[in-house]
């Protein structure tokens, strides 16, 4: 039995530190998106990055040894691999490339980190997970504060500058969630799987290209935008972020961790973009910071903590 609860706290340490190496990297690429779109249309910027993260996962998986399991891997689950390749890189990033296009980034990019929420409650009926009150009470508290940055503190009047980007970044949840919740269904290997994720993508985007026509060279700045999104939105936090959730026993406390990324990312956002950040941001990285801690038992231990201070 403490041979069982000692490898559940090491999975769940491990999953930690993935989670949170993941996160790091997402809070760099809204700043790459915002500044990749002033070169590139959305069909090029994720045409491009998906090349450059199908490279990058080949890569990864001749380095690991695991070349001779993709046949297997792609005949036993190929029917996984082609829908979720139409998921993600096609569909995914198309709709959130074009709600940045259409938004401003410090509006887009705490939209799309709702997908949270989205992930804990579709964890419920697609792997079987117990929900607790307290993961609930958490995700509400952090998208509350996503909410209260998106909006720019106007919560009364919820108002948007660009309806059609909010339901695209919105719609991005939901892409974004029912991807990752299936490909833990597959299980195996997460470069093998992710490689032949995208490669499955690349002839929908291939299609894409040639039904749109009129492909323009992209300048310097275009490409290695395209190529630092590939690599790390792509590439290396899909990897951490898909070994979190397979080390994870509870697929909603991992899910929490991206709320720490909105504020980073917002901070790159006023630094690199230009975007001033509201007082609204700070009031929203309250609210994030205090969800996590309830997801976490932060705040609980530091209430028991006092209570048995003060009776001493």
């Amino acid at each position: 039995m403490e041979a069982s609860a000692d490898t559940i706290y090491r999975n769940n340490r491990r999953a930690t530190l993935f989670a949170l190496a993941a996160v790091l990297c997402w809070s760099t690429v809204a700043s790459a998106f915002k500044l990749s779109l002033q070169y590139l249309s959305p069909l090029q910027l994720v045409t491009i990055a998906s090349l450059v993260s199908a490279g990058f996962m080949g890569g990864v998986v001749v380095w690991q040894g695991r070349g001779g399991e993709l046949l297997g891997t792609w005949r036993r689950a190929r029917g996984w691999f082609l829908a979720l390749g139409f998921c993600n890189p096609f569909l995914y990033y198309l709709v959130l490339f074009h709600a940045y296009d259409l938004l401003p980034a410090q509006q887009a990019q705490p939209l799309n980190y709702t997908w949270g929420v989205v992930l804990a409650l579709l964890s419920v009926p697609l792997l079987k997970q117990k929900l607790r009150r307290q993961d609930l009470l958490a995700g509400l508290v952090c998208y509350g504060g996503v909410l209260v940055i998106a909006t720019g503190g106007n919560l009364s009047e919820l108002k948007f500058e660009q309806p059609l980007g909010v339901a695209l970044a919105l719609f991005s949840t939901l892409i974004w969630s029912c991807y990752w919740l299936l490909n833990t269904r597959i299980g195996g290997n997460a470069a093998v799987n992710l490689f032949l994720t995208f490669c499955c993508g690349l002839p929908w985007l291939a299609l894409a290209v040639w039904w749109q026509g009129d492909w323009q060279w992209p300048p310097a700045a275009g490409w290695a935008g395209a190529v630092y999104v590939g690599l790390f939105e792509m590439g290396v936090a899909f990897l951490l972020w898909q070994a979190a959730l397979l080390n994870c026993e509870n697929t909603a406390r991992i899910s929490n961790f991206i709320y720490l990324s909105p504020p980073l990312s917002l901070l790159l956002i006023a630094l690199l973009v230009g975007e001033r950040i509201h007082l609204a941001t700070i009031v929203g990285l309250a609210l994030i910071l205090l969800g996590v801690a309830i997801q976490q038992g932060a705040l609980q231990r530091v209430l028991l903590r006092r209570r048995n201070t003060s009776i001493k």
